[in-house]
């Protein structure tokens, strides 16, 4: 793991440059990576991907196209479980297991990405965590995209959430999956007006693992 990086869920990166992260969590469905991965690559913008060693299972020719387009894919447990009452012995298998699923359709292990599933966890739990390797990232903004139409979400909300707490260093939290009842894929269809409107403010972009070296 990086010197430094130890006993913080971060938040936000600690830098005064300019960039954000974009960062893209999957745990259910695949139904937007497609049109995520046009759209970064047509932009020409870095992200990372959190997934679960369920969703590389499920889904693995979507790891592959991740990976293969340049993005590093980080670890989000297994099995998608709440950390905070999951024992340490739970907290290591988790993330051993994602680990073996991931890693082989990736050609690169998930060290040192890790997201904490529901963003659920302790100051034991990131212990457990560093201990395994990892830094986990938290985000400056979850979009909400997640909650669709159903739960009163729009694109253009979405993009606004994400322009509206634009800082250096700034988390974006988004997701690959489909709402599961109303099919929307707000993350997807706003990330062109997040790229768009990020680029208008100054604002550049990485990936975590080129920043966390």
């Amino acid at each position: 793991m990086p010197d430094g990086w130890e006993g913080v869920d971060w938040e936000v990166l600690p830098t005064s440059r300019k960039v954000a992260a974009l960062t893209f969590d999957g745990g259910a469905s695949n139904t937007a990576v497609a049109s995520i991965l046009a759209t970064l690559r047509s932009a020409g913008v870095p992200a990372t991907f959190f997934v679960t060693g369920q969703f590389a299972r499920a889904y693995p020719d979507s790891v592959r196209a991740m990976a293969a387009a340049g993005h590093p894919v980080g670890n989000h447990s297994d099995t998608h479980p709440y950390f905070s009452t999951s024992t340490n012995v739970v907290i290591r298998a988790e993330l051993a297991a994602a680990e073996a699923s991931v890693s082989p359709l990736t050609g690169h292990t998930t060290r040192p990405l890790f997201r904490f599933p529901y963003g659920d966890r302790t100051p034991l739990d990131i212990a457990v965590v560093n201990g395994e390797g990892y830094v986990p990232f938290r985000w400056t903004v979850d979009t909400l995209g997640w909650k669709g139409t159903e739960g009163g979400i729009t694109a253009a909300i979405v993009c606004d959430r994400v322009l509206d707490t634009a800082r250096s260093g700034q988390i974006v939290l988004m997701h690959v999956g489909a709402h599961p009842t109303d099919g929307t894929t707000l993350d997807a269809d706003a990330l062109p007006c997040i790229i768009a409107g990020l680029r208008e403010r100054g604002y550049g972009f990485v990936n975590l693992r080129e920043f966390t070296g």
